[in-house]
């Protein structure tokens, strides 16, 4: 017992920075207990916000999972930037230099504000209209759209945060990331309520308050990240000599993180296409959706913790010129998470209507989300291994593979098929549902076929 406590203290204290020699499963460990903390901790913000804003009504939940269903294309280009620089600083710290891994991260956060502040504009501006285009009622979009609009507009703070994370998790430095997210998340479930529903000096701002005070804790958790990189206590020092344009590694960045993004995006847009179809059931529907979701969220992002652990040890094994190494970790990682994973499926299929209660009464949005959360979860023993080895090709930097992938299932498969189920054959909710869970599958198969060719061995980046 002694000892698994000193791996975990060890583990959340972030000591060891290399993963090329000794133990597979220690590395594993070492470095995936603080990115599963880290993102329980990123998905904790949707939880947090869903359970506050449900108090309002279910109009307030409409919004946010209107506006989350758009959101996620930012979140895409975050996880595409992100994942560029976790594979490219994890494979110049496996080549044992820090000087470039240092020049590589501040080409990433030069891009990542170019993005976000564009972004953030567009949104600010058309926020309106993105409810309408969603299928929002003139009351929703009355009511909702400065929660849109605070939300696009804090599109730079998104990306910064999710960029800055896998600067960390690339040089093998998880914990800074899961510390920074821990702070963030503090800061938002005090102000949540505070903002919502105006205690104290607080304005009374309703769901638009979920928004500021989401905005300000993850601002709050980059200023954290900010001062370690440019202090000098991380394994990649930012100096003064890095804070120029380099533009042949922003060339890489970009080849990298284009194709990357596109893989999110892909599938962001199907989840957009997907809320719409869902929208002509009615707000009870995308509210009940929406709730099974954040539920859903809150255990799928801590397994992309294990699967970015496996992207790590994939990116500074083949720096390091031990590619079989960096195979063995991804299939012991994939076998933790789809454990994992059935575990969780089980407890979710069995206890549905009290996990659904916990945020809504409303006997109509119960019954829609019980059938959401129970039918995504008979996915789980595919996405398991999916969502490992997909990272692992993103670790590797062979991002087009799994942005082919994502549109041959989501665009392909997935759309059509919803649309197929829920308004030719009438099935509605369900449809869309049993949609998702099936395209997820056939990800996964067809990823781990293309994993065992072994050709990500061989990326240059």
């Amino acid at each position: 017992m002694s000892s698994i406590r000193e791996v975990l203290w060890e583990a959340i204290r972030g000591e060891e920075k290399q993963y090329t020699t000794g133990s597979i499963r220690r590395a594993i460990v070492l470095l995936s207990i603080p990115m599963i903390l880290e993102m329980a901790m990123e998905s904790l913000f949707a939880v947090v916000d869903v359970f506050f804003v449900s108090r309002i009504g279910v109009d307030a939940v409409t919004t946010v999972g209107l506006t989350e269903s758009v959101i996620t294309i930012v979140y895409s280009l975050a996880w595409g930037v992100a994942m560029a620089a976790t594979a490219m600083v994890a494979r110049r710290i496996g080549e044992d230099k820090p000087e470039e891994a240092a020049r590589a991260a501040v080409q990433s956060i030069i891009l990542a504000l170019s993005l976000g502040l564009v972004l953030g504009i567009s949104g600010f501006i058309f926020a309106d209209d993105v409810l309408r285009l969603m299928g929002a009622e003139e009351e929703v979009v009355r009511s909702g759209v400065l929660y849109t609009r605070i939300s696009f507009a804090s599109n730079v703070i998104i990306l910064l945060l999710f960029l800055l994370n896998g600067i960390f998790r690339g040089a093998g430095d998880a914990a800074i990331a899961m510390y920074s997210l821990w702070i963030a998340n503090a800061i938002n479930i005090i102000l949540d309520p505070l903002f919502i529903f105006g205690i104290g000096p607080f304005p009374e701002m309703g769901v638009a308050g979920a928004a500021v005070a989401t905005t300000i804790g993850r601002s709050v958790g980059i200023a954290f990240q900010l001062y370690i990189l440019f202090k000098g206590k991380s394994v990649v020092p930012i100096a003064m000599r890095h804070l120029r344009l380099h533009w042949a590694t922003i060339k890489r960045l970009i080849n990298v993180s284009a194709t990357g993004a596109g893989q999110f995006i892909i599938g962001s847009a199907s989840w957009i296409f997907l809320m719409r179809i869902i929208s002509l059931s009615g707000s009870d529907a995308v509210a009940g959706y929406t709730i099974a979701i954040r539920i859903i969220v809150f255990t799928i992002l801590p397994s992309w913790g294990l699967a970015n652990a496996a992207a790590t040890l994939v990116g500074q094994n083949l720096g390091a010129g031990h590619p079989e190494r960096a195979e063995a970790s991804v299939w012991k990682a994939a076998w933790y998470n789809t454990a994992f994973l059935l575990s969780v499926s089980v407890i979710f299929i069995a206890f549905a209507p009290w996990l659904i209660r916990l945020f809504n009464q409303d006997p109509e949005v119960v019954r829609a989300g019980v059938l959401s959360l129970r039918i995504i979860c008979t996915g789980y023993l595919f996405f398991g291994f999916g969502m490992v080895v997909t990272q692992a090709f993103n670790g590797a930097g062979d991002t087009r593979t799994p942005t082919l992938l994502n549109l041959l299932c989501f665009w392909a498969i997935e759309i059509p098929t919803g649309y197929l189920l829920a308004v030719v054959f009438d099935m509605g909710l369900p449809g869309v549902c049993w949609a998702v869970a099936g395209s997820e599958a056939l990800l996964a198969v067809f990823s781990i076929l293309l994993f065992k060719r072994g050709k990500w061995k061989n990326v240059k980046i």
